[in-house]
């Protein structure tokens, strides 16, 4: 929203500049996109007046002018316009000048003799026919304003004029009014607001507004409040000059001194109004209603919009004369021959707005602030100011009385003022005197121990807004830090987000890239990772307003954002690939509401194959203290079946790892080395050892035997290691895997396992002997339950 720093001046007596201006105010919570000072590029353009005019001796189309510009001597200026005359006054470019686009003017010859400068029209100035109505579209402007020669054409026509364009936050609807931001531009800088309530006079001779119109309201729950004021004998002509100007300055194209009111009105106090011709509000009422079935408008913009039920519309007892809240009907717009207006002044329902708006592809200056949620408490304030303005313009004749129906809470509101606890909040040892002298000019008061809050300021409910307030008028800038004062001023990260930031310190210390991901993606990505028809990981909860299809529902699983990423760097040539996301998933549950659990994945490729990953894996959950867990192959959606395994301990399944299934790869575009796991973060917390238990360092020497064990490829080697473990005894310390071989002399259907055994005991050096019991054991179990024999 750009607000005019000269409207602004009307409220505040501020002499920063706008870039000042828009840093303040930036720091104190309303935040500045930008300033600009308008018409900037426009530089030596003065008023003149036309002494003679003669033609040129040698070309018909070309006039030679004697122009008086304020500097002593008349220059001569050469020009083809067919509107000039002696004594107009018009806007002279002198040598050097630069117009609205940019273009330099340079004194020359036309035709053998000399031209000292340029006359303007409109278009060269940057303006239009709706800046200056009198103007000629293709002419040069004759200026009618007063003014005298050598005056800066910029001055004469209230071009000099600097705005800065806020971007306001949802929860601060009062700001959509310059007064809005002129009341906080006076707290900012510690200014008065010069604020008065709009004066008007009405003519006797023009009645009473309920002579004129009466108005309904059938639905106060879209309509809490409707005001209306009622103005004859209308002059429907061009605003004056500095009107156009300040509605030029905030984006605002003049049309005619009524609908101009409306507009400015909109501007000032935020509230949007609306105009209607009397004359076509046939039945002399007005009704707020919703729309009936089959019902249609035809807006200003000239489209036809068929109207649903539950769209409110403004009706003239016939049939809808304005949609409400986004724009007027066409059937009663205002016109040159309108005589008698009825200014509108409502509030409506945001969401309703927004709805309609939406479905009619109708967004309007107007929509746009109902969506926000105004306050109603503007409404008679904003039409006291249009009748103060129509007064002011001599544009019409004022009704008595004013049709206010109020069905809204427009009263001020009462909340606790407790300025220690906002001390404590902020780190402050402020008074309550300084905080109630800071928000004195949010027109915000104290009495007792109560802070009484305007009706605009809807976002001020306890002492924590109380508290925001204070340290943007303060200074976020000044606020030491210190930390929390109060009970639980002991602040730390919880438990999980321990044990989160451990896992992924580990993933990092084995070489891995955190990335992060959105966790919405489109349902057909259950497809590309093979996930089952019947798979309950498919009932994802869908987003109401999605951004597309591709980003439709909440994953449920983090896999096909991982192996988007992964396709991505291999797409970009990285020949190494190890990435991990400590992920979000989303299941439906009860109510409407989600369960999110945490994933964490792992992708790598280039970097090993199976057996790197598993040890990886096994790095990063010894890290976080989970021991005494299963590995067991398994059949997982988006991983080949040979390769891939489940990580369990007890009932827990703690996540799954392998290599990406052959169809997957080729529907991402992956490589064939691409591995995965999915660990599941909270069944892992639940499994981490909370304490690490002190385990002194061994006091006797350990013995290894290595065992090349021949088994059925249907064996586990996981299994096996369990069936080791409590078959070798009390001295069996460790097993590991080291080896799997199949090829020549192993027979077909069969694999060689190796494994590492380690022996020690904690009294006494274990000898051979004794080792080599334990181990014919180990073989004599090993082969009477599974078979498994030693390799020769």
């Amino acid at each position: 929203m750009k607000i005019s720093l000269n409207w602004l001046k009307d409220y505040v007596d501020i002499t920063a500049d706008a870039k000042t201006i828009a840093d303040v105010l930036t720091a104190t919570g309303t935040k500045a996109e930008g300033f600009e000072e308008l018409s900037e590029g426009i530089k030596n353009i003065v008023v003149g007046t036309i002494l003679s005019t003669d033609r040129h001796p040698d070309a018909d189309r070309l006039t030679v002018c004697q122009v008086d510009v304020g500097a002593g001597e008349p220059i001569q200026i050469i020009t083809a316009a067919t509107n000039v005359f002696p004594g107009a006054v018009v806007p002279v470019c002198l040598d050097g000048a630069v117009l609205a686009d940019g273009t330099k003017i340079k004194k020359g010859k036309l035709r053998g003799l000399p031209s000292n400068g340029m006359f303007c029209s409109i278009e060269e100035l940057g303006l239009t026919v709706n800046d200056i109505p009198y103007a000629p579209e293709d002419g040069i402007l004759i200026i009618k304003e007063e003014c005298h020669n050598g005056q800066d054409i910029k001055e004469v026509l209230m071009m000099t004029d600097h705005t800065v364009d806020f971007e306001l936050t949802f929860n601060r609807p009062d700001c959509l009014g310059l007064i809005g931001i002129a009341r906080e531009t006076a707290a900012s800088f510690d200014l008065p607001l010069k604020l008065k309530a709009p004066e008007y006079k009405v003519s006797p001779d023009a009645g009473k507004v309920e002579d004129y119109i009466s108005v309904d309201i059938r639905n106060t729950t879209l309509c809490p409040r409707y005001s209306a004021a009622v103005v004859r004998n209308v002059k429907i002509e061009p605003s004056p000059l500095w009107l156009r100007a300040r509605l030029r300055a905030a984006g605002v194209r003049p049309i005619n001194n009524i609908v101009d009111i409306t507009n400015y009105v909109m501007l000032e106090y935020g509230q949007p109004m609306h105009a209607f011709d009397y004359n076509y509000i046939t039945s002399k009422k007005i009704v707020v209603r919703n729309a009936a079935k089959g019902e249609s408008i035809t807006t200003l913009d000239g489209n036809e919009h068929a109207l649903t039920e539950d769209m409110l519309c403004i009706a003239d007892g016939e049939k809808p004369v304005a949609l409400a809240g986004i724009m007027g009907g066409l059937n009663s717009e205002i016109l040159d021959s309108t005589t008698t207006v009825v200014f509108e002044s409502a509030n409506f329902d945001r969401s309703n707005i927004r709805h309609t708006s939406r479905a009619c592809a109708l967004r309007t200056e107007s929509s746009g602030r109902f969506e926000k949620g105004l306050p109603a408490c503007n409404t008679v304030p904003a039409l006291k100011r249009a009748l103060e303005l129509v007064c002011l313009l001599g544009c019409g004749e004022v009704a008595e009385g004013i049709i206010d129906i109020c069905n809204a809470d427009i009263g001020e509101r009462r909340i606790p003022f407790e300025p220690e606890r906002v001390n404590t909040l902020l780190g402050l040892s402020l008074s309550a005197e300084e905080m109630e002298k800071m928000l004195l000019p949010l027109e915000m008061r104290v009495e007792g121990n109560e802070l009484i809050v305007p009706p605009f300021r809807s976002d001020m409910e306890r002492t924590a807004d109380v508290a925001e307030e204070i340290a943007r008028l303060y200074g976020f800038d000044k606020i030491p830090s210190t930390l929390y004062r109060g009970a639980a001023a002991d602040g730390g990260y919880s438990k999980a987000q321990i044990f989160r930031a451990d896992l992924k310190a580990a993933a990092v210390a084995y070489g891995f890239y955190e990335i992060a991901t959105y966790s919405f993606i489109s349902p057909k990505a259950y497809d590309r990772i093979g996930m089952a028809a019947d798979d309950p990981r498919r009932e994802s909860i869908k987003l109401i307003n999605p951004l597309g299809e591709d980003t439709s529902v909440m994953r449920t699983t983090a896999l096909p954002s991982m192996l988007d990423a992964v396709a991505y760097n291999r797409n970009r040539k990285a020949e190494e690939i190890a990435l991990f996301e400590c992920a979000t998933v989303y299941f439906p549950a009860e109510g409407g509401l989600s369960t999110e659990e945490k994933q964490l994945v792992l992708a790598m490729s280039g970097k090993g194959d199976f057996y790197d990953l598993k040890g990886y894996v096994e790095g990063i959950l010894d890290a976080v203290n989970v021991k005494e867990y299963k590995c067991s192959s398994a059949v997982e959606c988006g991983f080949h079946p040979g390769i891939c395994a489940t990580l369990t301990k007890g009932k827990k399944v703690l996540g799954v790892m392998g290599q990406i299934h052959p169809a997957v790869m080729g529907e991402y575009g992956l490589a064939k080395d691409t591995y995965a796991a999915i660990l599941n973060v909270n069944a892992l917390l639940e499994s981490a050892v909370s304490e690490k238990q002190f385990k002194r360092l061994p006091a006797f020497p350990a013995l290894t035997r290595d065992l090349a064990l021949v088994m059925d490829d249907a064996i586990e080697a996981g299994a096996v290691v369990e069936s080791i473990k409590k078959s070798g005894g009390k001295a069996l310390e460790s097993v590991k895997i080291f080896d799997v071989y199949k090829g020549a002399g192993v027979a077909e259907g069969k694999k060689s396992v190796a494994y590492s055994l380690v022996f020690r005991l904690p009294d006494k050096t274990m000898n051979d002997e004794t080792a080599d019991k334990a181990v014919a054991n180990i073989l004599k179990v090993l082969e009477a339950e599974s078979g498994i024999t030693l390799r020769s």
